[in-house]
């Protein structure tokens, strides 16, 4: 089996690729004009920050960048496409020649390029008599288009595949989930000598159910001797199956010729101005690799956030990587609701600190977890050695064996009258501290007292 894609993200800029018009809007056909619009006299101006986006991705694919690109129009009749034409990029893609690592196997990629969206065509009405809207709202909408080589081998490799590349693209260009219910995807399938296109599967799940129904339809045929029809297919998200759109048209049916409004981009400065940045799969991998530790940990760990990547590094260089991360996935992960947002120097010094001592058998396991969920209140972590939560805790104590004076008396013959002490302090502080802290001090101010 032979799976390729061909993976259509949209780039969250403000504005479409080739006009001003923003590309949110509440309201069918609301944000539009007469560029995104093709109506005749109008002209296209290229959105740089689009440009720069697809660099970017480019270069992390490690595909070999353009010094130069320019634009093409590719010919096709559509009603979502009112100019009878879609601006893309065909003989000057953005990059050529990558690859990206999914599941330990490097799979193929063969271009990267930047495209505009066509409008969205809406049916309505019952079956039989549905009629077609149009919501020009999305005509002129930055695309980044991904093609991959025909490498992955079965639909749950190629859902994992495009799942570990939004994962990425939310770092590198700032997508957000709202963003990726909107990539789409073509895929190309083949069990034998002839490729069938599914057009436009929207989301992982549908990805990998119309392949999987694809394969077996595929499948079926060649077994019973019949030709597989090279054609483009749609995934019915409903009944869960491909039905067949059209032929599937070959290269010289677009027509493509040169766009003559817009003109020859020199890549190399753009490209010489974007910083490198790690992903955060990228940093899985080298943190697996560094500090030795199990890659699935640290995926877990930077998916969770990249912040706690950071306070698991810090802890990794002050006790050892393995119980960094096991304390990372443990009292930290329990507690990182609370933490995130008091995250600074000096709260990661508080906790690397607290974890030292437990390593240094200073402290029980117990008490430093205690000591985190304090930091995550904003409380003190080490209450005993704090001097304002000592003394708070010695007020406590103080105040209740002023009230009852009787409980020193009797502790000489039995020192289970401090229990009072010990249960009305722990009642009253709402666990602020743990037991052994409360006992210790009681039994020292006790001691104070009778000396």
């Amino acid at each position: 089996m032979k799976i390729g894609l061909e993976i259509h993200v949209q780039l969250p800029t403000r504005s479409k690729l080739f006009c001003s018009c923003p590309t949110t809007a509440d309201e069918p056909n609301s944000s539009v004009c007469p560029t995104c619009l093709g109506f005749p006299g109008s002209r296209p101006v290229l959105n740089r920050r689009a440009l720069e986006m697809a660099v970017q991705i480019a270069r992390f694919l490690e595909c070999r960048v353009a010094s130069e690109i320019w634009f093409s129009r590719k010919t096709y009749f559509y009603p979502d496409l009112p100019k009878h034409f879609q601006i893309t990029q065909y003989d000057s893609p953005v990059g050529v020649d990558g690859s990206f690592v999914v599941g330990g196997r490097s799979i193929g990629i063969w271009r990267v390029h930047v495209e505009e969206d066509p409008g969205r065509i809406k049916r309505v009405g019952r079956s039989g008599e549905e009629v077609s809207l149009i919501d020009y709202n999305r005509s002129g909408i930055p695309l980044v288009e991904i093609v991959t080589a025909p490498d992955l081998t079965s639909p749950d490799e190629a859902r994992n595949f495009l799942n570990e590349l939004l994962v990425e693209l939310r770092h590198i260009i700032g997508t957000t989930a709202s963003d990726e219910q909107s990539v789409r995807a073509d895929a190309n399938i083949s069990l034998g000598e002839e490729r069938v296109e599914v057009k436009n599967v929207q989301g992982l799940k549908n990805l990998e159910r119309a392949l999987k129904f694809e394969a077996s339809r595929q499948q079926k045929l060649l077994e019973a001797g019949m030709r597989v029809v090279r054609e483009t297919r749609r995934f019915d998200e409903e009944r869960k199956v491909t039905l067949s759109a059209r032929e599937k048209e070959l290269e010289e049916d677009y027509g493509y010729i040169g766009e003559p409004d817009l003109g020859v981009y020199d890549l190399s400065r753009i490209s010489a101005g974007l910083l490198e940045v790690e992903t955060p799969l990228r940093r899985a991998q080298r943190m697996s690799a560094h500090y030795v530790v199990d890659y699935d940990k640290a995926r877990q760990v930077v998916l969770t956030s990249m912040a706690m990547a950071d306070l698991f590094e810090a802890l990794a260089n002050a006790v050892d990587p393995e119980v960094a991360m096991n304390w990372t996935l443990g009292p930290i992960s329990a507690n990182w609701e609370l933490l995130l947002p008091r995250m600074n120097d000096q709260s990661t010094k508080e906790i690397v600190e607290v974890v030292q001592l437990v390593v240094g058998r200073q402290i029980t396991d117990s008490e430093g977890r205690r000591r985190i969920g304090a930091i995550a209140m904003g409380e003190c972590p080490t209450d005993i050695s704090c001097a304002v939560q000592d003394e708070a805790l010695g007020s406590l104590i103080n105040d209740y064996l002023n009230e009852h004076p009787q409980v020193v008396r009797d502790h000489a013959s039995n020192p289970k009258a401090a229990n009072a002490v010990i249960g009305h302090v722990m009642k009253v502080a709402k666990g602020k501290y743990n037991s052994q802290e409360i006992v210790e001090a009681t039994r020292k101010e006790i001691e104070r007292r009778t000396s």
